[in-house]
């Protein structure tokens, strides 16, 4: 009975260890993708189908490309929406990315630090993100792909202090979804959106100061 049951891990052993390379003699006789999934026939291409169908998984993977990228931040003084010469610096950059990928739509989030009423802090981070949406416009990204959201306000500090804090005051710019009518999307292509190569010797248009003095209490 003993010999028997070191005969039968044996073989169980042996079979474990040859997996990997079983894996490639059942690429000749398996359907595309099933050695990466082992488990039952229908997998690969049930798997397959669910890549193509996950848009909001891959417009994930392109807002972390994008903020690797680029700056996806950009930072307000105190109580204003004025865009200074480092955040206008920093939507440059933003704008020659964007230009690269016309089949992705993007969302601005304004926010504030926690001086204030969440009420006005509201409203001035709603301001902060239109004002990039603005700017991003006149270097010639279409306003169809850009949304200033109604913003998080005080809600989502970077640094949780009750001071004035310039971290907080800011807004971040991210992947929102893609252009529904664009070829590449309509066949489910995401992947060769996300992996096109940045050029960033992109041409950048003129400039143009966009201001939006906000008065009250910070919110900002």
């Amino acid at each position: 009975m003993k010999r028997t049951l070191l005969i039968l891990s044996a073989g169980i052993v042996t079979l474990a260890g040859c997996s990997r390379e079983t894996n490639f003699a059942r690429s000749f006789y398996s359907e595309a993708g099933s050695e990466i999934e082992t488990r039952d026939f229908g997998n690969a291409t049930m798997n397959n189908t669910e890549v193509q169908k996950k848009e909001h998984d891959f417009a994930i993977d392109l807002t972390r490309r994008f903020a690797a990228d680029v700056p996806n931040t950009v930072n307000f003084a105190f109580n204003s929406a004025v865009l200074d010469g480092d955040a206008q610096a920093a939507l440059r950059k933003q704008a020659d990315w964007i230009r690269q990928f016309p089949e992705v739509r993007f969302r601005v989030y304004g926010h504030t630090d926690l001086v204030g009423s969440n009420a006005f802090n509201k409203r001035l981070g709603l301001r902060r993100a239109q004002a990039v949406v603005s700017y991003l416009s006149s270097l010639g990204i279409s306003r169809s792909r850009l949304e200033a959201v109604s913003s998080f306000g005080e809600t989502q500090p970077v640094v949780y202090t009750q001071d004035p804090n310039r971290r907080n005051r800011r807004t971040v710019t991210e992947v929102s979804g893609f252009v529904h009518t664009n070829p590449l999307v309509l066949n489910g292509k995401y992947a060769q959106i996300i992996w096109r190569s940045y050029i960033e010797s992109a041409t950048s248009k003129p400039i143009v100061t966009i201001s939006g003095q906000a008065t009250g209490g910070e919110g900002g």
